[in-house]
């Protein structure tokens, strides 16, 4: 595809380059790792940074000043200590980078722009029938320039990339979809991340939708707090992740977490994959035969008041597989959690929750450690904001359990 005057692409002579690859940008392991433990923590003084990381004070005081002079962090007010002098927190500055996330779906297509903080910023959001991969191509195109348009012209520079969440084999799919088959075909030929690319000023990321949604769960979720979980988010298709020892398993051909195809038991008898008792297809089909426009499950995803008895019907079919896959998990990772998140309501993910948990006595846990069900805290978002934190952790962080040394 060439780029027009609609791309992305600036002109030549103020061609945008991306903070964290050019010579001043963050390249020295204890930069990132600086970074890394004040986005964990919020803010951090100086003298406790030496102490979490055993630098010296001099050291920790020359990264500072280098992280200050790119402006990747602020200061704070100096804070009366125990003893001593006060201390001066610092925290990231949410200006001092930018990251695009793109999150392509079954029935509707993100795009925001977050700071280094993690905030988003701006965002998009738009419904279609099923995913035309030329229609979905302008509609990133247009997200982008949408959410970077009020950027002033003195902080684009400062964004480093745009990552792309969507699903893997999408092709597969058009009878869940009801898209007609060369529609759906044309997936199968078109690379999303290299059409980006071609439209692109930056550098360009991609992976699975749910393993961004994992990703956004472990990085400004409840990852700072638990070391080793199971991710399940339930989107038009149910999948997940996995987190071991603080950092996301994706295995060497990306598909470790594809918990969507963990199989539970059919209604009818035998078994059948997780996706096809606790995906939101399931729910939209549901309505579509009762007469009810299930619109409102992409256009609306804070509000399924709509849904009336047929959602309660379909949260009471999926708890009880929830509860056997969270259990399938616990037994081969051992983990104390299993967190559950998708694209809903809160008030519906965590109906979801209690359905899991309340099934739980009824599945054999003979053998099997203790663990919580747990709500996630993204939501709706977890998948663009995972795909956003793609270039973030790329140019500015650390390996992720270097957050957890000394601490």
């Amino acid at each position: 595809m060439r780029a027009t005057d609609t791309s992305l692409k600036p002109t030549d002579d103020a061609r945008l380059q991306s903070r964290g690859t050019t010579q001043t940008g963050v390249r020295l392991y204890n930069e990132r790792l600086l970074l890394s433990l004040i986005r964990r923590h919020g803010q951090l003084p100086k003298a406790e940074i030496a102490r979490l990381t055993e630098l010296s004070p001099q050291t920790v005081s020359v990264i500072v000043r280098q992280l200050e002079k790119d402006q990747l962090v602020t200061r704070g007010s100096s804070v009366k200590g125990k003893v001593g002098q006060p201390l001066q927190p610092f925290s990231l500055n949410p200006e001092g980078a930018f990251s695009i996330g793109l999150k392509v779906g079954r029935r509707s297509t993100d795009v925001l722009l977050m700071g280094l903080d993690g905030k988003v910023i701006r965002e998009t959001h738009h419904t279609y029938d099923f995913p035309i991969p030329n229609n979905v191509l302008r509609l990133a195109r247009d997200g982008v320039q949408c959410v970077t348009a009020g950027l002033d012209a003195a902080l684009r520079p400062r964004i480093a990339g745009i990552g792309i969440a969507a699903p893997f084999d999408l092709w597969k799919w058009r009878d869940e979809l009801g898209a007609p088959a060369k529609v759906m075909e044309a997936w199968r030929s078109f690379d999303l991340k290299s059409e980006i690319e071609k439209i692109s000023a930056w550098p360009v990321s991609h992976c699975n939708d749910a393993t961004a949604a994992c990703a956004a769960e472990l990085f400004f979720g409840k990852g700072r707090e638990v070391r080793n979980y199971g991710y399940l988010y339930i989107g038009y298709f149910a999948g997940g992740g996995v987190v071991i020892n603080g950092r996301l398993h994706q295995g060497s051909r990306g598909n470790a977490g594809a918990l969507g195809s963990l199989p539970v038991p059919a209604a009818a008898g035998g078994s059948e994959q997780l996706l096809r008792s606790a995906s939101s297809y399931l729910l939209e089909h549901s309505l579509h035969q009762a007469g009810q426009d299930p619109g409102f499950l992409w256009s609306s995803p804070d509000d399924w008041s709509k849904g009336g008895a047929i959602l309660d019907g379909w949260i009471a079919r999926a708890g009880p597989s929830l509860a056997l896959a969270a259990t399938s998990l616990v037994s081969i990772l051992d983990c104390e959690t299993v967190i559950i998140d998708g694209a809903m309501p809160a008030g519906v993910r965590d109906r979801l929750v209690e359905a899991a948990t309340h099934a739980l006595p009824d599945v054999n846990l003979d053998g099997i450690s203790p663990f919580s069900i747990e709500a996630g805290t993204i939501g709706s978002n977890a998948r663009a904001l995972g795909a956003a934190s793609l270039p973030m952790f790329a140019n500015f962080m650390t390996d992720r359990d270097v957050l957890f040394a000394n601490n």
